[in-house]
C-alpha cells in the first residue's frame, strides 16, 4: 500500500498520508511521495486546488518517523534527511495552487511543518498542536514562516518548550480557518472550501495566493510590487473579460484560464 494517495476530481486534488499504523509519520517513502504529489499537482493544469489530509488515527501527522530514522542511522550511518528528495517540503511551499489542510487529528513536528505550507487550515476540536523538536534534539528551521501566522511570544513558547497546545488556543490567534467536531466534518469543510476556490477564475486564484505569499516573504513594499507583476497576466486574460460579461448577463462565468 502506498504511503501517499492522490485523488483528482473536479479540479480538486486530495493528497492523503496513509500510515495510520505509524500515526501518519513521515518516512522516507512518504516524504518522497509527497514531493511527487506536489510536482504532479503543479504540472496538471486541470488541478485548481489541493487538500492535504491523512488516514484517521487520532493524529494528522506525528512528523518524522523517528523509528525509521534510528534504523537508518544504525544500519547506514546517515541521517534520514539525506535520503529524502525534499526534506523540508520546499516543493510544497512553492506550489502555486492553493492547498487546504484538513487536519483530522493532532499534529506535531513535521506535521506542523506541512500545515505551515498550507494556505487554509481546518482543524479538529479537542486535538493538540506543537513543534516538539527541542524535546528530541532535532530542529525546526522551517518554523520561521509561522511568525506571520501566530504572535511572536506564542511561537516562541511553541518552539522553545516543545509542548503541545490545544488547537482551540491557536484557533483564537487565527491559525485555523475552522474547527470541526469530527474528522468527516473536517474533510467536508475542506472540500467545501476547495469547491469554492475551484469555481473561481484560475489565473486570479494563482495570482492572489502568489501576492500574499510574496508579502509574507518580501514585506509589504516588495510584496506589493511582486503582486502587481503577478497580476499582469490576469488583467490581460480572456477571463478578465468573461467575468464582468457574465456578471452583466447574470450567468455563471465560463473560465478558460487564458
Amino acid at each position: 500500500m502506498s504511503p501517499i494517495d492522490v485523488n483528482i476530481a473536479d479540479g480538486i486534488a486530495t493528497v492523503s498520508i496513509n500510515r495510520p499504523e505509524r500515526k501518519n509519520a513521515l518516512s522516507v517513502a512518504a516524504t518522497n511521495g509527497l514531493t511527487d504529489a506536489w510536482e504532479q499537482i503543479e504540472a496538471d493544469d486541470n488541478v485548481r486546488v489541493a487538500i492535504l489530509t491523512s488516514a484517521d488515527c487520532g493524529v494528522f501527522s506525528a512528523g518524522l518517523d523517528l523509528k525509521e530514522a534510528t534504523q537508518i542511522k544504525r544500519d547506514e550511518g546517515v541521517d534520514i534527511l539525506s535520503k529524502m528528495r525534499d526534506p523540508f517540503h520546499e516543493t510544497m511551499r512553492a506550489c502555486k495552487k492553493p492547498i487546504i489542510a484538513a487536519m483530522t487529528g493532532s499534529l506535531m513536528a513535521g506535521g506542523m511543518m506541512l500545515t505551515l505550507n498550507c494556505d487554509l487550515r481546518v482543524g479538529l476540536k479537542g486535538t493538540k498542536v506543537g513543534i516538539t523538536e527541542v524535546k528530541i534534539g532535532r530542529g525546526s528551521p522551517w518554523a520561521s514562516p509561522a511568525l506571520s501566522m501566530l504572535p511572536q511570544p506564542i511561537l516562541m513558547e511553541i518552539v522553545l518548550t516543545g509542548d503541545l497546545m490545544p488547537i482551540e488556543r491557536l484557533h483564537d490567534y487565527g491559525f485555523t480557518n475552522y474547527l470541526e467536531e469530527t474528522p468527516d466534518a473536517v474533510r467536508s469543510r475542506a472540500l467545501e472550501l476547495a469547491r469554492r476556490i475551484a469555481s473561481a477564475a484560475p489565473l486570479s486564484v494563482i495570482a492572489a495566493k502568489g501576492s500574499v505569499r510574496a508579502t509574507m516573504d518580501l514585506g509589504c513594499a516588495g510584496g506589493l510590487e511582486e503582486g502587481k507583476r503577478l497580476h499582469e497576466v490576469v488583467y490581460a486574460s480572456n477571463d478578465a473579460i468573461e467575468g464582468p460579461k457574465a456578471f452583466a448577463e447574470k450567468r455563471r462565468p465560463v473560465w478558460t484560464g487564458t
